[in-house]
């Protein structure tokens, strides 16, 4: 099973990091369209994604425009909080992408009002506008990979010592 990430124009280094960290322990690609609010380089980034940096597959895209150039044909699902359906009412098949937007304003409209049927949301109170970038998108990345069995993915537990 093979979930892609994508961050649309990611602003804050420390989520990214987290996020890239998420996607190596699930086994996810992770897709940065820019313009990033950040350099890759940065500290912040090596330091949430502590080790791991150099064990996800990392894809930089110049906009959204070369992103689809560069993914043909692929299902996008699009995480705001403008959506009508949750994150729980959608299949998610294998190879699919989970788009996220930049913290300070999410996703263009624009990109979403072209495709109301794959936008996706959490539910929350109405007492906040939103969730954590990296939260969101470990809310819903794991949602993917419990609906297909956490295929791939180590099944049980095991202590230090090796019991269980």
């Amino acid at each position: 099973m093979k979930i892609h990430i994508v961050l649309h124009e990611p602003e804050i280094p420390s989520n990214t990091g987290n996020i890239g960290r998420t996607c190596v322990a699930a086994g996810a690609d992770l897709h940065l369209i820019e313009p990033l609010g950040f350099h890759l380089s940065e500290k912040a980034i090596r330091r949430s994604g502590m080790d791991y940096w150099d064990k996800l597959t990392v894809s930089r895209y110049l906009d959204y425009e070369d992103f689809l150039k560069r993914n043909p044909g692929i299902k996008i699902y699009y995480a705001t909080t403008k959506a009508r359906k949750t994150y729980a009412d959608v299949r998610y098949e294998d190879g699919c992408f989970i788009m996220f937007g930049k913290e300070s304003a999410g996703i263009p409209e624009e990109i979403l009002s072209q495709h109301p049927e794959e936008c996706i949301r959490i539910p929350m109170g109405d007492e906040i506008r939103s969730l954590n970038l990296s939260n969101s998108v470990a809310v819903i990345l794991y949602e993917a990979l419990r609906q297909n069995g956490f295929s791939d993915l180590e099944k049980k537990g095991k202590m230090r010592n090796g019991a269980w």
